[in-house]
């Protein structure tokens, strides 16, 4: 059980770019109400899916959310997916619960306000609208979590919609964030210390604590980055409902934005920082939460150093792996009964050079107490200009299979 597959070593050297379209812990109490699985606005409930039975064979049900109980095996994925009732389906079908829950913690793909999307952000006005169509998912969450990879500081000059890897937003990004929902956000990402323009001059850092301030003042906690090596690695620990989710959050894929033992950045992902960071939060929480900002660009594979780190974090005490960075959806895989979810796509970014890019999912972990129950995920569609929709039922199909395919490899 405690053996990795491996794959071919891709070199880290590959990972440094994004495409254009191409001490003590702090415990910081949740601010959400508490609310009922039952009233949950995760999906309208016109659109809740049915789970077709062998009756039904010739009735088209397209794939849209994916509940997964614990304990089962993985990735046996599109035996358990919730579907929309056809003219041809019964109304009387029961709908397929999701699991067990009373408290649910949500996490998105990769959020990248920059170049287009922020040249939209400016011609509108404000930020709010590129989570219109999901607003109501992130909010009825009772943790919301996203992974950020751009600065969010009115200290950088706007790029503009061109072909750059330099990604700034500014701080209507923050606002945004934080009014759609999120408490957290994994900043242990490539683009975090980005600067453009004249402000950048004297140091590049400067952007990069505005953005921290930027997201601290708006109630949204960063975790992954700080001052320094020892600050970078501190987790961030929420209360919800009475249970402490601590959760740390490690990057490899810009060695430039990593925190020396003096100077500020990111968490580097390592066996010891891994470990470390564990062991730290393990004792001032009920669930531990790993969040690694890892692999290739463009692959839904994951490669042999995510699995090994993988197969750390969960030596070392994980409960749960969230990883990012990839801007493609990635594998599933339950190691020694952790689940570990390699990539959650794109969130919001302007990567629409093909459909992969613009395609991510929501995850949704559920939790009785501390006992983790299971997860479900809602596939994603962002366009250009950064707004994100639920995929429709084909496109959510092509997205489930992507997933189970690259899954299966992982047996």
């Amino acid at each position: 059980m405690k053996t990795i597959g491996l794959c071919v070593f891709m070199l880290m050297l590959v990972l440094n770019g994004c495409r254009y379209p191409s001490t003590a812990i702090p415990t910081i109490s949740g601010s959400k109400q508490p609310t009922a699985t039952a009233e949950r606005a995760m999906i309208p409930t016109s659109t809740i899916m049915h789970i077709p039975t062998p009756t039904q064979a010739g009735v088209s049900l397209p794939l849209l959310i994916q509940a997964i109980p614990v304990g089962s095996p993985t990735p046996a994925l599109a035996s358990t997916v919730i579907q929309v009732p056809t003219a041809a389906a019964s109304p009387t079908q029961a709908i397929t619960p999701a699991p067990a829950a009373d408290i649910t913690l949500l996490f998105t793909g990769v959020i990248v306000p920059a170049r287009c999307v922020q040249s939209a952000i400016d011609a509108r006005g404000d930020a709010n609208y590129v989570y219109g169509a999901v607003r109501d998912i992130i909010s009825s969450a009772d943790l919301a979590v996203g992974t950020l990879n751009t600065t969010l500081s009115d200290l950088s000059t706007h790029t503009g919609c061109i072909v750059t890897y330099v990604l700034v937003s500014d701080a209507r990004s923050a606002v945004a964030a934080a009014s759609a929902g999120f408490d957290v956000m994994s900043v242990a990402t490539n683009h975090i210390k980005n600067c453009s323009g004249a402000s950048c001059a004297d140091s590049y850092n400067r952007a990069f604590f505005d953005t921290l301030d930027n997201l601290r003042a708006n109630n949204i906690q960063p975790v992954g980055a700080g001052m320094n090596m020892e600050d970078a690695l501190q987790p961030v620990v929420m209360e919800v409902k009475g249970i402490r989710f601590g959760i740390v959050s490690l990057g490899m894929v810009e060695p430039m934005a990593f925190a020396g033992a003096d100077s500020p950045g990111i968490a580097p992902l390592t066996d010891e920082n891994l470990q470390a960071a564990i062991a730290n939060v393990k004792g001032e929480s009920d669930v531990v939460i790993v969040m690694p900002h890892w692999g290739p660009e463009d692959s839904a594979d994951p490669t042999s150093y995510q699995r090994h780190f993988a197969q750390v974090s969960v030596d070392a005490g994980a409960d749960v792996v969230v990883g990012n960075h990839t801007h493609v959806v990635q594998a599933i895989q339950q190691i020694n009964g952790v689940d570990v979810f390699y990539g959650l796509g794109n969130f919001i970014f302007d990567q629409t050079w093909d459909l992969a890019h613009q395609q991510g999912v929501i995850l949704l972990l559920h939790f009785s107490g501390m006992q983790y129950t299971g997860y479900e995920i809602i596939p994603t569609h962002v366009d250009g200009d950064g707004t994100v929709h639920i995929a429709g039922p084909d496109e959510a199909t092509s997205i489930i299979e992507r997933i189970e395919a690259a899954s299966a490899l992982l047996k």
